[in-house]
């Protein structure tokens, strides 16, 4: 049966946005396949490491080479490479941290981006359909006055599709801190329409994908 990826890295628990998209998605991707696999990660509560120096060097060397603490950093590795190849589909919750990406979603980049595997002329997850919600606090869309300072959409794209190869498509709701920030009180309207746009979106696009897994 298909299986579809998801990871959400929002820092908060409750009153996320960009994991209220990802749960859209994901429910209307189940209803097209009620026998499918989810695999998931949330970034936030159960982070992973660091990429640090023994998950580099293991990935250069074989498997009889590698010391006990390399042997454990390429098998993290391992299991995150091995759950993007398997995966039918591939579904991100990505809220802007400081005009980028979190450093969880980041984290996870690092271990699951290998040279000659996942990633460079012939990637192993090539072709695989994968959403991203990318969420923001105020806006970043062409013509605002901050759309030089989106890191996140900009950054994935490159990451995803020109690295490991990907099929990339983004959700954006925007203005998501006008409820709760009493300067962006005029955008609350704004941050309702893209809530709600991006809600819409998600369960289409879930659907869509959804039936174009099924077996």
């Amino acid at each position: 049966m298909p299986t579809l990826l998801h990871l959400d890295s929002s820092a908060l628990l409750d009153g996320s946005v960009s994991r209220e998209v990802t749960a859209a998605y994901r429910a209307a991707w189940l209803a097209a396949n009620p026998g499918g696999t989810v695999v998931y990660r949330d970034l936030a509560a159960a982070p992973l490491p660091h990429l640090d120096g023994h998950g580099v060097v293991s990935a250069f060397l074989p498997a009889e080479a590698r010391t006990a603490e390399q042997q454990a950093a390429f098998a993290l590795r391992e299991e995150v490479m091995t759950e993007l190849e398997s995966a039918d589909a591939v579904l991100i919750g990505a809220p802007m941290y400081n005009f980028t990406v979190p450093s969880t979603l980041k984290a996870w980049l690092d271990h699951v981006i290998l040279m000659g595997r996942t990633a460079g002329e012939t990637p192993s997850a090539k072709g695989t359909p994968v959403t991203v919600v990318a969420s923001r606090g105020g806006s970043y869309a062409p013509g605002a006055p901050r759309e030089p300072y989106e890191f996140v959409t900009t950054y994935l794209e490159k990451v995803l599709t020109g690295m490991l190869g990907l099929e990339v498509d983004f959700i954006v709701p925007e203005f998501t801190l006008a409820p709760t920030v009493p300067a962006m009180a005029d955008f609350i309207g704004r941050a309702a329409e893209s809530r709600a746009e991006a809600l819409e979106l998600a369960a289409r696009r879930g659907k869509e994908i959804g039936a174009a897994v099924a077996v």
